[in-house]
Parts: C-alpha cells; sequence; structure tokens
C-alpha cells in the first residue's frame, strides 16, 4: 500500500484495542453498582470518541493532519453527544427491558453471563466499526470530494439524530402522550430519525476515510453499522416494543421504515 503506513498503523492496533477493553471495564464497573448493564448505552458514543483519540495520537507525523483533525472532531462530537444524550434519559433509572430480556434468564451470575452477551459482542462491533476512523487516520493523502461529500452526510445525519432524540424527549415530557405514537416532525418521515442518522453519520466518515486509499477497504465497518440499525437490533427491537400502541400499526403503514421519505396515505385514503 503505496503512501500508507501500515506497519505504523498495525502497531496502534493493540492501542485502540486496549481503549475499547478500557471503556468497557469502567462501564461494567459502574453496571455492576448500579444494578443496571443498560449503562453500556451510555458508554457506546464515549466509546468511539476513545478509540478516535487514541488513534489521533498515534497517527501524529504520519496521516494527513486535516484528515487526522476531521475524523477526530466529527466522531468527538457525535460520541460524546450521544453519551451525554443517553446519559440524561437514563438518569436514575432501571433496567432497560432490551437488557432484561437479555440478562433475565442467565444460567449463573448475572454478570458473567452480560460480560459475554454485551460487552464482548459490544466491544467487538466498536472497535470493527471503528476500523473506518482508525485507517483514516493514517491515511496519508490530502482532502478531496468524496470527503466533503462525507462532511455533508454527515451534517445531514448529525442534525437528523440530534432534532430527532430532541423532538422525541420534548413529546415524552407531555403526560398526554403516554401510550401514544410521535407522527410529527422527522417522525413524520421516518420511524427511526435517530437511527437513519446514526447511520448517516458512519457513512459520511466512510467517504472522509475512503478518500484516501486505503480507506475504502473499510467499507463493511459502516456496513455493519447500519445492518444492525436497520435491520438486526435497534429498528426490529424497537418496534417490537412500539407494536402494541394504538395507531402504531397505522403508523407503520404511512411512513418510511428508515430512509427519510413523504407519508403514503393510509389504504384506501384520499
Amino acid at each position: 500500500m503505496a503512501g500508507f503506513p501500515v506497519y505504523g498503523f498495525l502497531a496502534s492496533l493493540p492501542w485502540t484495542a486496549l481503549a475499547v477493553a478500557g471503556v468497557l471495564a469502567a462501564t461494567f464497573a459502574v453496571a455492576v453498582a448500579q444494578r443496571r448493564h443498560s449503562v453500556m448505552d451510555v458508554a457506546w458514543g464515549p466509546g468511539f470518541v476513545a478509540v478516535a483519540a487514541v488513534s489521533w495520537l498515534l497517527s501524529a507525523g504520519t496521516g494527513d493532519d486535516g484528515r487526522r483533525l476531521l475524523l477526530l472532531l466529527l466522531t468527538g462530537v457525535w460520541g460524546l453527544r450521544l453519551g451525554i444524550h443517553i446519559g440524561w434519559r437514563a438518569r436514575g433509572g432501571h433496567e432497560d427491558p432490551r437488557y432484561e430480556a437479555i440478562l433475565g434468564g442467565a444460567p449463573g451470575s448475572r454478570n458473567a453471563y452480560a460480560l459475554r452477551r454485551v460487552y464482548l459482542p459490544q466491544g467487538m462491533v466498536m472497535f470493527f466499526v471503528s476500523l473506518t476512523a482508525q485507517v483514516g487516520m493514517f491515511a496519508t493523502g490530502p482532502l478531496g470530494w468524496a470527503a466533503l461529500l462525507g462532511v455533508v452526510l454527515w451534517a445531514v445525519g448529525f442534525v437528523f439524530e440530534t432534532v430527532g432524540d430532541w423532538q422525541l424527549a420534548q413529546f415524552k415530557k407531555d403526560p398526554a402522550h403516554k401510550g401514544t405514537v410521535l407522527n410529527t416532525g422527522l417522525w413524520r418521515y421516518t420511524r427511526h430519525p435517530n437511527y437513519f442518522g446514526d447511520a448517516a453519520v458512519w457513512t459520511g466518515l466512510f467517504l472522509i476515510a475512503a478518500d484516501s486509499w486505503p480507506g475504502i477497504l473499510t467499507v463493511l465497518s459502516p456496513a455493519l453499522m447500519i445492518w444492525a440499525l436497520a435491520g438486526k437490533t435497534g429498528k426490529r427491537l424497537t418496534e417490537k416494543a412500539m407494536s402494541a400502541r394504538p395507531g402504531y400499526k397505522q403508523y407503520v403503514e404511512s411512513t418510511s421504515g428508515f430512509i427519510p421519505w413523504p407519508p403514503r396515505r393510509p389504504a384506501g385514503g384520499r
């Protein structure tokens, strides 16, 4: 790979893996103390920030400074915002039903089971998805049009995720909305503006990395994130939990499942 510091990048991998392990270990300690492993959700975004920060430090003097700084800032803004939002939302709460469903039938120690079923898989995903930023940090080529497109896509995703979360928080503040469905604002155009935003953010980061060889080889990293959000855990589990709410079936029929799109008219509607 001409121009790419292969050995420097490979030498950084144990340190970025250690950053992931450190975040997970600290999160596990807090989870055991609070008796709720859903604190992993709070650490998800900051974990990527920790990896990006370590990669930024280790790529100094090798990768393109503009790309390094851009990846650090964009990953940092996204990850810290997400961590603060989820932490504020979950303050003083109990175990999330999703985690209760996973850990409720734990054979033996619940905490040991959580290490295998929650922390290890999420740590592996965190490391793999963050390879986009890790490789991009060491890429030597200058920023080009793909990186500019990536910044635009990141901004679109960040707006969708941030505004979508804010609109949902405002909706939940009104007791009259309890048990109902949010179908206004961004939620009128996609049932999951926050998940779509997350996917767009990581696709944008990929384009910034892919602007210079060998960043394009990390395409499976954002693909894994999108697959998890749209098909495996995020969208599927959320909709399963929401399915019993009055009006949700009609909401599903009229509103795009992931990519924002004008709402469809209900069957038989005018």
